[in-house]
């Protein structure tokens, strides 16, 4: 989804540098994915928008999941009740060690893969914790 990149390069404009234009832009993208509770179909939250999103991979390039997407929104210092359902979802994935899965890959496509799908993912429980600790702190 076009938003959700937008608002990955957007989160990387240091604050003091954010122009008012930004900054309602950012607010603008931020509702719009409010208003899907991050990862539903506006018109019928019962319904992912994309069933991909609910696996958690690493590195995403052009793609995005529900975990990327409240790593962006949380790195904007959102904590909204609309999140709480896809915060539940990055909840229901951890391991009984505090780990994450690696679900989603490009490995088979890169020289080198990176992690193993399927495994414990230094990435994704690093990406996890982050937002974790941003949505409750």
């Amino acid at each position: 989804m076009g938003v959700v990149k937008a608002l990955k390069a957007l989160a990387e404009i240091p604050v003091d540098k954010k122009s008012e234009d930004v900054k309602n832009t950012i607010e603008e993208g931020i509702e719009y994915m409010f208003n899907h509770h991050i990862h539903k179909r506006s018109h019928d939250l019962s319904r992912v928008s994309k069933p991909s999103w609910l696996q958690f991979g690493f590195p995403l390039m052009w793609q995005t999941d529900v975990l990327e997407i409240l790593r962006i929104l949380t790195k904007l210092g959102c904590k909204d009740k609309r999140m709480q359902e896809a915060i539940d979802l990055v909840i229901s994935k951890q391991d009984n060690q505090g780990r994450w899965k690696l679900e989603s890959t490009f490995n088979g496509r890169f020289q080198v893969n990176i992690e193993q799908k399927g495994r414990p993912s230094k990435w994704i429980t690093l990406n996890a914790l982050r937002v974790l600790k941003r949505f409750y702190s």
